[in-house]
């Protein structure tokens, strides 16, 4: 017989902001900012549904703050390193908040930078070390332009 498939430690994530039970939360891996939100209580009536996404991957040790209606906070996702604000412009952002993209590397955001403009999300395609996998992981965290994608 197989030897049993060892069951993945839960992640521990942090929210803040507009939340009903702002705190850390413990969730399986793979979970999305969607179930933090849920396993906050949901989001309160100030929140500003439209500068979040629930659909952005969590991992261990992330911070998540959740911005009101009327604050100039935008969403922030802290993983220890340097807060970086989600999504990221491709056309604006530094070398550092590039490779802070779960799955971004230093040599492919060099490429990213060096690869500008760009017109919309699917221009990373041309990047060589992205493909549609990496692409479909990455999205969450990028946008073109203020109008987002």
């Amino acid at each position: 017989p197989l030897p049993p498939t060892p069951t993945p430690l839960p992640i521990q994530v942090d929210i803040s902001g507009a939340v009903a039970r702002p705190g850390v939360y413990s969730l399986p891996q793979g979970s999305r900012l969607a179930d933090l939100v849920r396993a906050a209580g949901g989001l309160t009536e100030d929140a500003d549904r439209a500068r979040i996404n629930l659909a952005l991957p969590l991992r261990d040790g992330q911070h998540v703050h959740v911005p009101s209606r009327g604050s100039h906070k935008k969403m922030t996702v802290d993983e220890g390193r340097d807060n970086v604000v989600f999504p990221l412009d491709i056309n604006r952002a530094s070398l550092k908040e590039l490779e802070a993209i779960p799955g971004i590397g230093p040599a492919t955001a060099e490429r990213i930078l060096q690869g500008r403009p760009y017109g919309r999300v699917e221009d990373l395609l041309r990047v060589k070390g992205i493909g549609p996998a990496t692409l479909e992981k990455i999205r969450p965290y990028v946008t073109v332009g203020e109008s987002g994608e």
